[in-house]
């Protein structure tokens, strides 16, 4: 069975885009687990703590689960037009040292979705991430795009999905994404 580390880039409670990552998670497919991670105990960077103390430790393992992943997805909300600041801050740790990009992000299966209040879902965050992404050398999964527009008539008060289209959209993602991670 091949493994996906999922992560949330909100730390809202009623994020949809953590709603979003964990209707992922339910719908795989019995061949992919797809494992959250959460990035709450990840510190901003600063690289004078990276040259005093190393690679902190909730950034160490993190580092550690994706490296031994068969892929990475990457669930981003939209933040004035691009990515969020927590999940590139993120991103920023994981690559350090610059030496551990390839054993971390090199060739790694990765894909991109995200869910917002807008109409226009996360377009803009997810064109903001491709550089990044390709900085990395990832091998980033191009499979239907989920952009998931006006949250709160997509999900519920609980983080479910109602709405039947980003229902059938998201199994046709992660589908899809599952194919793409176990062809490796």
């Amino acid at each position: 069975m091949a493994t996906v580390i999922g992560i949330s880039g909100s730390l809202r409670r009623g994020s949809y885009n953590s709603a979003l990552l964990r209707a992922c998670a339910e719908l795989a497919p019995s061949s992919v687990k797809i494992e959250i991670a959460s990035i709450r105990e990840i510190p901003l960077y600063d690289g004078d703590v990276e040259t005093e103390q190393g690679i902190v430790e909730p950034v160490r393992e993190l580092k550690e689960r994706i490296a031994q992943a068969d892929g990475l997805l990457l669930v981003s909300p939209e933040y004035n037009n691009s990515l969020p600041g927590v999940l590139k801050n993120t991103i920023d740790w994981l690559s350090r040292p610059p030496s551990d990009i390839p054993r971390v992000f090199g060739n790694k299966r990765v894909a991109l979705i995200g869910a917002s209040r807008g109409r226009f879902g996360t377009v803009l965050a997810q064109a903001a991430w491709l550089p990044v992404l390709r900085t990395l050398g990832t091998n980033t999964w191009f499979g239907p795009r989920v952009l998931v527009a006006n949250g709160p008539s997509v999900f519920d008060a609980e983080g479910r999905i109602v709405d039947e289209a980003t229902h059938a959209a998201l199994v046709k993602f992660v589908s899809g994404f599952a194919d793409f991670v176990s062809a490796k």
